[in-house]
């Protein structure tokens, strides 16, 4: 699910790709991407290319990650790889495009012609999630292998980091839009929050109860989201920020 604006852009697990406007009655664009058998649509992203037009791209399990424009919907591009697309995720200056799938190596591709230009090679498993830090240099990825990479992407021979989970597999990833904070969600019962300032040493741990269907940062960085997915306890929690203020009395 990805939203932006008015638009709010869902994918199934048939390969469906479903589109709405909420300024808009109705359903604004509903139809299967793909018909393979394995044809799940695994992530949706709305963004802006380099010219300012706001666009819609999607990984599927049918090796290809679509390029669509977001009035008529149409089919601008198809980048093929060589193994299903689990995840994508646009450079700040929509440049570069993080392509992350059922391989343990992690591609970055450029985001017109969708030639790879660069390879991330550490992580041990599959990746499902990837996020850019607002700055555009640093570039974090969810693994199977149950951590958080992160990257400078103007120096791709190792990682910068290594962020471990505590069960299982890093499925969901947040900037806040200050960069301030990334935040890093497994399937089930634990969050992890990291200070970006202090070089991600200093965290925070949320243990909850039950599937995590995904996470959030609100647009002014006061809150923190999680979605629980949840038959019994299915919920949307919600965290506030919190400041430390500092008061000095000054003698003059």
């Amino acid at each position: 699910m990805s939203v932006k604006d008015n638009l709010v852009v869902v994918g199934g697990f048939q390969g469906e790709l479903i589109c709405k406007y909420l300024d808009k009655p109705g359903v604004s664009f509903c139809t299967k991407i793909s018909h393979d058998e394995n044809s799940i649509t695994n992530a949706v992203e709305i963004y802006n290319d380099a010219s300012g037009a706001t666009r819609l791209m999607t990984a599927n399990n049918d090796l290809l990650v679509r390029v669509f424009d977001t009035e008529k919907f149409t089919v601008l591009e198809r980048f093929s790889f060589p193994w299903s697309v689990n995840h994508t995720s646009v450079s700040p200056d929509s440049k570069l495009v993080a392509v992350l799938g059922d391989n343990a190596d992690c591609l970055l591709a450029d985001c017109k012609t969708g030639k790879t230009v660069g390879t991330l090679r550490g992580h041990l498993d599959y990746s499902f999630a990837a996020a850019w830090h607002p700055d555009g240099y640093i570039l974090a990825t969810g693994n199977q292998d149950t951590t958080c990479r992160l990257w400078d992407v103007r120096k791709l021979s190792s990682s910068l980091a290594v962020l471990k989970g505590r069960m299982g597999a890093i499925r969901s990833i947040r900037f806040s839009s200050d960069g301030r904070f990334m935040a890093m969600a497994e399937p089930a019962d634990f969050v992890h929050l990291y200070d970006t300032r202090q070089d991600y040493t200093k965290s925070q741990e949320i243990d909850l109860f039950g599937e995590i269907a995904g996470i959030s940062f609100s647009p002014d960085t006061e809150a923190f989201f999680v979605g629980v997915a949840d038959r019994t306890y299915g919920s949307l929690l919600e965290f506030n920020r919190r400041r430390m203020n500092y008061y000095f009395d000054s003698i003059l």
